[in-house]
């Protein structure tokens, strides 16, 4: 999978767990609508500080945008199924 879909898909589930339309998005983040549904759909590719931006937005790490999603991982990070390290 390449990174804009990657982006792509973890952009459009933050957004929408967070209960945002792309229009409320983009302005809290100050970005234009169209951006953010072309970033959705993989038309553009974002700068690092519109991925910032975003994540901030979203009350999630920009890094978290990024993520390749495995299986055995939750959020991003490891499940840990119960268990205590």
């Amino acid at each position: 999978m390449e990174i804009r879909e990657i982006l792509a898909r973890n952009l459009r589930k933050h957004r929408q767990a967070a209960g945002l339309s792309q229009e409320e998005l983009a302005h809290r983040a100050e970005i234009d609508r169209g951006y953010i549904s072309s970033l959705e759909r993989c038309r553009y590719a974002a700068s690092i500080d519109v991925l910032d931006r975003l994540a901030r937005e979203l009350g999630v790490e920009a890094a978290d945008l990024l993520q390749k999603r495995t299986r055995g991982t939750l959020r991003g990070k490891r499940a840990t199924r119960g268990l205590e390290n």
